[in-house]
């Protein structure tokens, strides 16, 4: 086995003409809390089933777990923990019903205790018996993830684990994912949410199927090339619709009370400020990592 939990080279999936996953090249160590971003289309969730066997490479070559990504995809399913995207448990059945039938599945040994141990790990002690059809959203995805841990997984993979979750319950869930990565879990989650992104060690941004950049989050953010400023003042509002049509600003968006611009053209940056002649107070700041993303987007993806 390599040094990594997640070691591929070349790897390249199509759906009849359409090439979603194009030589891509992922390596991820182990205990790493390793974010995938992306626009929706880009192959996160594509890549994702690659690894944990799934789906069947077209191309390429490389180990999920010290395992052969082709040859060895029934052994993966089986050792890695997978979170979709939307909630692929029975609502029909309890909290504590569904997570026996998963301890089932994997025919794991002293299934009764393993569930209880996931429960009061997770939390779900008071929700045990309730129906998983009742459960808020929150709840939804915790149990998710305790379904997706039960078998005590080295790798886990959560593919827009929080999509759709209170900001509350999506700082918790993200507590019980690092608290389970200081234990050596290794995790590759994809997520939209830039607060999320920052909270992983390293971030991978996919577009088109192929790996654009990758790298601790301040350090993509300081290699974009980027150029910001932020202004505070009277109608902000209107001066960010004026600055959105000038040419170099690739980014002008509010944030409460402050307006903050972006592009890589520092001169045509400050032409643009200067134009806007809306009595604004501006400086320049660091690049956010909203910024970033929205300047990796190639013209197709920044369609609504």
């Amino acid at each position: 086995m390599s040094g990594f939990v997640i070691d591929v080279h070349g790897l390249s999936k199509s759906f009849g003409e359409r090439k979603v996953i194009d030589g891509l090249d992922l390596a991820v160590a182990s205990g790493e809390i390793c974010g995938f971003l992306g626009a929706n289309g880009s192959g996160k969730t594509t890549t994702i089933r690659l690894l944990c066997g799934l789906l069947t490479p077209d191309g390429g070559h490389g180990t999920c777990l010290g395992l052969d990504v082709v040859k060895d995809a029934p052994l993966i399913r089986r050792k890695v923990g997978y979170m979709t995207q939307r909630f692929s448990l029975y609502e029909d059945l309890t909290v504590a019903e569904n997570l026996e039938f998963v301890a089932s599945v994997y025919e794991m040994p002293d299934r009764r205790r393993a569930v209880e141990r996931i429960i009061t790990r997770m939390g779900l002690e008071d929700r045990a018996g309730q129906l998983a059809g009742q459960l808020s959203g929150g709840w939804k995805q915790r149990l998710a993830l305790a379904a997706s841990v039960l078998h005590e997984p080295q790798l886990l993979l959560l593919d827009e684990p929080t999509a759709g979750v209170d900001a509350q319950a999506r700082r918790e869930f993200w507590d019980l994912i690092h608290d389970m990565a200081g234990e050596g879990l290794t995790t590759l989650v994809s997520t939209h949410y830039m607060d999320e992104a920052e909270r992983c060690k390293r971030i991978v941004y996919l577009s088109n199927g192929q790996i654009l950049v990758q790298g601790a989050p301040d350090e993509v953010a300081r290699q974009a090339g980027l150029v910001t400023f932020e202004a505070t003042g009277a109608e902000i509002d209107e001066a960010a619709r004026r600055l959105r049509k000038l040419p170099g600003v690739e980014a002008a968006a509010v944030f409460g009370r402050a307006l903050h611009i972006a592009g890589t053209d520092r001169a045509a940056l400050e032409r643009a400020i200067a134009a806007t002649r809306s009595g604004l107070a501006w400086r320049e700041v660091e690049p956010r990592l909203e910024d970033v993303f929205i300047h990796l987007l190639s013209p197709t993806e920044r369609q609504p």
